[in-house]
């Protein structure tokens, strides 16, 4: 039987895929602290182990019902397998845990033996990679060395650099540092910023009560001095990347999750599987006594919901209940939650507080005492937003909340367009039928609202101009059978007729020249539509091919992408260049060839775009082009989602959708975010145009070139021809853009954050 509701899940899984590391570092839990049980370990998970424990975790994604599942390889080192060996086992996780949820593969490795061809292989099974990083070369080689005694330092920033690359960059996680009070810590902090990380961790050192931290005096609250240090320099800077510990500060204080089982009181829903199939606890526990992890199950003989339920595991679930009655009365406890686990242990039980008690309230106090200059964003955006939506290495989580904000946007101006609406006036049974469609198909309305040109409608109607107008609030009816006709259920609606013309947003047009502006009934059912207007009666299948009275909308289509090619909808004229007329079915067929062939241009040359564009790219217009014959693009500020273009190569409207999506995310990110300082006109000169700009035209331009610079220095290190010249151009254009703008002072404080982090993506771009 499946398990019911009120059973805990597990949501992320700990591979030990290799049980053996090639540095000795002298402050790992693994093999230096109380439990020694690695030495009775087989060297690497063998094939049937690994099956058994994919299995295992398929059972419980499909059992519970999990929408996604995480597991994360770690050792050891993992790299110890080969490039080989780890694409075994990550095509083995994906083939039995893939078709049954969503899988997130994370890995965590020292990265002394991290090569292309293992980058390769990392970015075919999209895995997300973790780099251990103790600061600049003297932190790091303090702990992090080869049995030896030498450095590693040298190989790690050679495996950065390599995470750095376009073709790698969407791979890297982020860097784990772990805390050396002896270390300088602002020395420390410039280190790992110099590397340009999505993220840095701060870890504490792994002790006990029994066996505790060293301290340069008894009582000393040196590891809350240390990181006070860098959270006031992190703070200074504007918050350049998001730091996991001062984050989950900042959001347990407002009543948020932690996003970690070292704080806060979030239940932990992790479990690790060792090489020989033993489930353990959270690995952090060997710290705390020989067997301290061991569960006595393996996942030959038990299920994941018997690990779940085991009492250790269980008390990490209890929040408050499962602390001590010292933690229970702490002011600060919902913030701190006692600390990780393996740190209360002392005189054979975990009912204590922290080892780092006194250290983690100091911290706690200092950083609510002394919080980030506020940014403006909407409610609901998490605090690194800005931060990865200004990664030049693009990143689909971040644009997928700007889609989400957007469909929320146009909901809204939907429902302001319905109070509008007369008694009885046009449209009132086309709203009346959206909302009921809302509660039975939300997914088909869902998709026409995030059409771009429905929003551009929306906004001219309720202003009473363009389009807009001339539709009217009656266009409400054509949303409604365009959801309809998508989800298969039946309506039967008014819907506005202009220029002999019915359109279905998403769907398609139905060509009534004898009606010229007027209405028109719809029918819709199961597969079928149905218009009749006076004596002619329309009837076409959705699929169907186009014919003399139906043009129904065409898709282009490359591996992972599906857009609409927008050449019907009436809204689409509202870019600064006119649309082009309805394609013939060979211009239709060019696009689809060019379409596809520069889809393969943007995942090869910048792959983490191709991400982006996934999400969010929804339309493609196509443009009229000029006598001139120049290549010319165009986003409208009203239609997130859609990109104009004219006909061009391939090469060339790879560069055009990246760059006009970033115009596009920007106005979906002005949306729900303060960048530009209003008190003031600023007009700056900027290297693309010959007039000055106003600073958010700046903004836009910065964000921009700064992803098509990022294209050519693609190209140039490729050796393609002219490529170099392009490079520098577009990267002086940005670079002087941006200072300048910063020197305006012209941003708020996000706008600052945002510039700050696109210089800081270009700083380690050659010159």
């Amino acid at each position: 039987m499946a398990p019911g509701p009120a059973r805990a899940a597990l949501t992320e899984f700990v591979l030990k895929v290799h049980a053996r590391c090639d540095l000795a570092c002298d402050h790992c839990y693994v093999y230096e602290h109380a439990d020694q049980s690695w030495r009775r370990r087989p060297v690497r998970m063998t094939p049937d182990v690994l099956r058994a424990a994919a299995g295992r975790i398929a059972e419980h994604a499909a059992a519970h019902g999990l929408p996604d599942v995480t597991v994360v390889l770690h050792g050891g080192e993992p790299l110890l397998l080969g490039p080989d060996g780890l694409g075994r086992v990550l095509a083995e996780l994906r083939r039995v845990i893939g078709p049954v949820t969503r899988l997130r593969i994370g890995m965590q490795t020292n990265g002394v033996l991290l090569s292309e061809r293992f980058c390769d292989v990392l970015a075919e099974h999209d895995v997300a990679v973790g780099v251990s990083l103790d600061g600049d070369r003297a932190a790091n080689d303090r702990h992090r060395i080869y049995r030896s005694g030498a450095s590693s330092y040298d190989q790690v920033l050679r495996a950065l650099a390599l995470l750095r690359r376009p073709a790698y960059r969407r791979l890297w996680s982020g860097l784990l540092c772990t805390v050396d009070v002896r270390n300088d810590p602002i020395a420390v902090y410039e280190a790992l910023l110099a590397q340009e990380p999505s993220r840095i961790d701060f870890l504490l050192p792994h002790a006990t009560w029994d066996d505790p931290p060293w301290r340069p005096a008894a009582g000393d609250t040196a590891y809350a001095r240390w990181l006070r240090a860098v959270h006031d320099r992190w703070r200074a800077d504007g918050r350049p990347v998001p730091v996991r510990l001062f984050d989950s500060l900042l959001s347990t204080a407002r009543g948020g999750p932690s996003g970690t089982e070292w704080l806060g009181l979030d239940p932990v829903d992790l479990a690790v599987i060792e090489t020989d199939g033993e489930w353990e606890q959270a690995d952090s526990l060997k710290t705390a006594y020989d067997g301290a992890p061991a569960t006595g199950m393996t996942v030959f003989s038990h299920a994941a919901d018997d690990v779940a339920a085991s009492p250790l595991l269980a008390r990490r679930r209890s929040g408050r209940a499962g602390l001590s009655d010292e933690c229970r009365r702490c002011p600060v406890v919902d913030q701190c939650g006692g600390g990780l686990f393996a740190h209360r242990y002392g005189a054979g039980h975990f009912d204590h507080p922290s080892v780092y008690c006194a250290d983690l309230k100091e911290l706690i106090v200092h950083v609510n005492e002394n919080p980030p200059e506020p940014v403006r964003l909407d409610a609901g955006l998490p605090d690194d937003f800005i931060d990865r939506l200004a990664a030049l290495t693009g990143d689909r989580v971040a644009t997928g909340r700007l889609v989400e904000a957007q469909i929320a946007i146009v909901r809204a101006l939907l429902a302001e367009v319905a109070d509008r609406l007369p008694a009885g006036g046009a449209g009132a049974d086309g709203w009346e039928a959206l909302t009921a469609l809302d509660r039975s198909a939300p997914e088909s309305v869902a998709r026409i609202a995030a059409h771009p040109y429905v929003r551009a409608w929306a906004v001219d109607c309720l202003a009473g101009t363009g389009t807009g107008a001339r539709q009217g609030p009656g266009y409400l009816s054509a949303l409604a059978a365009a959801a309809a006709l998508d989800a298969g259920v039946p309506v039967r609606l008014d819907v506005p007729v202009r220029s002999g013309r019915l359109h279905l947003p998403t769907m398609g047009t139905v060509l009534l020249p004898e009606v010229g502006d007027g209405t028109a009934r719809v029918e819709t059912g199961p597969g079928s539509l149905r218009v009749r207007a006076g004596d002619v009666t329309v009837a076409v299948s959705p699929g169907a091919a186009g014919g003399p009275r139906w043009w129904p909308t065409r898709r282009l289509v490359a591996p992972d992408v599906s857009v609409l090619l927008e050449d019907g909808d009436p809204h689409r004229d509202c870019h600064r260049l006119p649309a082009d007329d309805r394609l013939d079915d060979a211009g239709a067929v060019r696009w689809a060839e060019t379409f596809a062939a520069a889809w393969q241009v943007i995942r090869d040359e910048v792959p983490g775009h191709a991400e982006e564009l996934r999400t969010g790219l929804r339309a493609v217009v196509p443009l009229r082009r000029s006598g001139d014959g120049v290549s010319e693009a165009s986003t409208a500020r009203q239609a997130f989602g859609g990109v104009a273009a004219t006909e061009t190569d391939a090469g060339s409207l790879a560069v055009l959708l990246v760059h006009e999506f970033q115009h596009s995310k920007m106005n979906a990110l002005l949306d729900v975010c303060d960048l530009v300082d209003g008190t003031g006109p600023i007009d700056i000169t900027v290297g693309w145009r010959p007039d000055p700009r106003p600073a958010e035209a700046v903004l836009h331009g910065i964000y921009a070139h700064a992803a098509v610079a990022d294209i050519w220095r693609v190209r140039a290190d490729r050796q393609v021809d002219g490529a170099q010249a392009v490079y520098r151009q577009y990267r002086d254009w940005t670079a002087e853009a941006i200072g300048a703008l910063q020197r305006a002072d012209a941003l708020t404080p996000a706008g600052s954050r945002l510039v700050r982090q696109v210089a800081r993506s270009m700083s380690g771009w050659p010159s």
